[in-house]
């Protein structure tokens, strides 16, 4: 009968040899010379004897059906593990004196047998109750550690087929007649068919290579505290995926835990972040982890119940095996597979909850304070995609509005070098890191040299935070000037000069505002403003420190500055003793598409720039550009800190946004799709008269919406033109004093196809 016939290996079917203790220490000084007493120990289908005398070792007599070839791969596979990871305590084969071999034959009732030998490690087997938090977690580490040092691993054994091997679950079925028990019969029964729905389908997809297969007690030793001292049995090793191995170590990690579902499942979840520090599992692995763990409870129920039928089984874990796996797999038929798969952390964000349940949730956890959701119905997003945000339905969104992830959602390079950073370190900026140093180097780099010094800080609002405490500390004035209807953040100090979030109009004494060109309504007085928000300041008893601005004034409507007033107001600034703050959280990273950074298409030199939300491409990091005799002024100790701000995972991000910024060429792409895009919308404005005017940046376009015929703004009309994009798939926001401006800001890897879409679904809108 060949291997899974009747669904079952010939060496689970086939009895155990029967040699004597007597025999073993026989064979033992005969085939490998070593003398001692020989005592049997468990084995499930061939025979294991420790060997005690003047080189202890373990003798193992194979079962005569057993494929010698497999047995050269056994220890092949335990010799490449400790070749590639030496610290890893495994069990070496010994050669057979005067030979190249690993194996001898023994002979019984005329069948042959292959005598192999083994160090003999330290360590005692053990029950998943026993082990300490850190116990289970170095065995999920020791695991990942296993199958790294298989890689590349091949033999031509290897595409054998076990039954302790998950992948072989449904070849259980056959022998499911052999379980006398009917509940036991059922479950098994129902957890393959889940097996089959689920896992089945997705296993072509998942990592696979030649793995141990079997890391669970009866493979691996403990010291008392736990740690593992011996992998002692690589006998079952095969090609399979390689989240099988995990499965092994998760039935030992829970046997003892399987009536308390808290604990049990808290003890898979500290497994999994001990596999995780050395193979970080992928998202389709990590969710069928349950349905891995609830087949290799199938096996212990059922490979030792069709042994029963056979022969008296020697192996005196089997029947505490059955019994774990039927406990296991009522456990699970009682909480349901959507509570296993979430207790395992399985379940990605966004299963299992309706918009209108989330909604609720989100108001009484965050309270009416927060900014609520932006459509009548909310979006509920689970995932991002360069330019596409994706619901929990599945449902893609053309994502015109967000230019925090600048480089586009989820850019792998980003991702990537978040996660490499965060598995290795992440402190701060007491301590060297060569990372920050360069991300500073880079940035004051992109201002020509005219700014030499780079602070780190975590938010857009941080760094215009402190762009202003160095402002008033080396001006000794107290005046903030700001345009009238500016964002520039939430700190105390910062909200002061954030007109948009001033509550009834109520403006600090200390700030004074200046209003921008509005060419749809003829104003052009600009610099008088200026002129009188200083004058007012000094009179009020608050000299200038500072003016911010957003180059692109998007909260102000999204305004195209001519850059011969921006450096005439620079230069007013200046001449009041204040100095000039560019904001680049919202225009910077090539957002105009003519350079790096908005104040350089203005042709204007800033004393501190500020940059955020794009910096980390959603990663949460921000920082300012300054001029060392500024920072010398503000702090002559040389003492500030923020314990985040320039911590390696934000460098990492903040590093890789700058280097796909010039290898995919950003800037100059943002200028040409804006150039495109304008184009498309100026055309859909020449024949709609709502459209007041169409005001662009590079990639930051304003589309003023008004009553026809006037200039009066529509803020209802236009909320209605986001929605019904809403509905067509397509997200942009709203700016402006009246919240009357479109605004389309995407992220920079736009297209022209991005752009046709939306303006085929900005058409179909407008027309209703």
């Amino acid at each position: 009968m060949a291997d899974g016939e009747a669904g079952i290996d010939r060496v689970l079917t086939a009895p155990p040899p029967t040699f004597t203790e007597d025999e073993a220490a026989s064979f033992a000084r005969a085939l490998f010379g070593v003398e001692g007493t020989a005592h049997e120990v468990a084995s499930e289908r061939d025979q294991a004897f420790r060997i005690e005398g003047d080189r202890p070792a373990i003798l193992k007599i194979s079962n005569a059906v057993e494929d010698p070839a497999r047995l050269d791969m056994e220890a092949l596979a335990a010799q490449r593990v400790v070749q590639l990871d030496p610290d890893l305590p495994v069990a070496l084969p010994r050669q057979v004196p005067g030979t190249d071999a690993y194996r001898a034959p023994t002979h019984k009732d005329g069948a042959t047998h292959w005598a192999r030998m083994y160090d003999l490690l330290p360590g005692r087997s053990v029950t998943g109750s026993t082990l300490s938090d850190a116990a289970i977690r170095d065995w999920g580490t020791m695991a990942a550690r296993v199958g790294r040092a298989l890689r590349g691993f091949w033999h031509p054994s290897a595409g054998r087929v076990m039954l302790w091997d998950v992948q072989h679950a449904l070849r259980l079925r056959p022998l499911l007649d052999s379980i006398r028990d009917p509940e036991a019969r059922a479950l098994v029964s129902a957890a393959l068919d889940r097996f089959e729905r689920t896992v089945t389908p997705v296993w072509p997809s998942l990592r696979a290579q030649v793995l141990h297969t079997d890391l669970c007690a009866s493979n691996v030793l403990v010291d008392p505290a736990g740690k593992v001292t011996a992998i002692i049995d690589f006998g079952d090793a095969s090609w399979s995926a390689l989240v099988v191995d995990l499965a092994a170590v998760l039935e030992t990690a829970t046997d003892g835990r399987q009536r308390d579902s808290d604990e049990f499942f808290r003890a898979c979840r500290i497994v999994v972040d001990g596999y995780e520090k050395v193979t970080p599992l992928e998202p389709m692995e990590r969710r069928i982890i349950g349905e891995l763990l609830a087949a290799r409870m199938c096996a212990a129920i059922v490979v030792p119940s069709s042994r029963a039928g056979l022969y008296a089984d020697p192996d005196s874990l089997m029947p505490f095996l059955r019994s774990q796996g039927v406990e296991v797999l009522r456990m699970f038929t009682e909480l349901g597979w959507d509570e296993v798969t979430r207790r395992m952390g399985g379940r990605e964000p966004g299963e299992g909850w309706s918009v209108s349940a989330l909604a609720a949730r989100r108001y009484h956890a965050v309270g009416p304070a927060m900014t609520p959701p932006t459509y009548r119905e909310p979006l509920h997003l689970v995932r991002g995609d360069g330019v596409w945000l994706i619901d929990a339905d599945g449902r893609r969104y053309l994502d015109a509005y967000n230019n925090v992830p600048v480089v586009g959602h989820e850019h792998p390079r980003v991702v990537e070098a978040i996660v490499r950073q965060a598995r290795r370190l992440n402190t701060n900026m007491r301590y060297l890191h060569e990372t920050a140093l360069e991300v500073a180097e880079r940035l004051s780099a992109t201002t020509g040299g005219a700014l030499d010094t780079v602070m780190f800080v975590n938010s857009g609002s941080e760094a215009n935070d402190l762009a202003w405490r160095i402002t008033r500390a080396v001006t000794g004035g107290s005046g903030g000037i700001t345009t009238d209807f500016a964002y520039h953040g939430i700190t105390e100090a910062i909200n002061a000069l954030t007109p948009e979030e001033w509550q009834g109009g109520s403006q600090p004494e200390h700030v004074r505002t200046w209003r921008p060109p509005d060419t749809l309504r003829g104003f052009d007085g600009s610099l008088d403003d200026l002129d009188r928000a200083i004058r007012e300041l000094v009179e009020a008893g608050h000299p200038p420190a500072a003016a911010i601005l957003d180059s692109v004034l998007t909260s102000d409507g999204i305004i195209d500055l001519d850059p011969a007033l921006a450096a005439e107001l620079v230069r007013r600034t200046h001449d009041a003793g204040a100095l000039w703050i560019a904001d680049e959280v919202q225009s910077g990273y090539g957002r105009t598409g003519a350079a790096m950074w908005g104040y350089q298409r203005l042709g204007i030199e800033p004393d501190i720039v500020t940059l955020g939300k794009p910096m980390g491409n959603g990663h949460p990091v921000a920082a300012i550009i300054t001029r060392r005799e500024l920072t010398e002024r503000f702090s002559p100790t040389g003492e500030f800190f923020s314990t985040f701000g320039g911590n390696p995972v934000a460098m990492a991000a903040a590093l890789a946004v700058l280097e796909v910024i010039d290898d995919e060429r950003i800037v100059a792409h943002a200028g040409e799709v804006g150039e495109y895009l304008v184009g498309l919308m100026r055309e859909v404005a020449a024949q709609t008269p709502i459209i007041g005017e169409v005001r662009t940046v590079g990639l930051a376009v304003g589309v003023e919406i008004v009553k026809p015929g006037t200039t009066e703004p529509d803020a209802a009309m236009t909320k209605e033109i986001v929605e019904g994009l809403r509905s067509r798939g397509v997200l942009i926001g709203t700016t402006g004093r009246h919240s009357n401006t479109l605004k389309i800001r995407p992220p920079l890897m736009f297209q022209r196809e991005h752009a046709d879409q939306l303006l085929e679904c900005l058409t179909v809108v407008l027309a209703r």
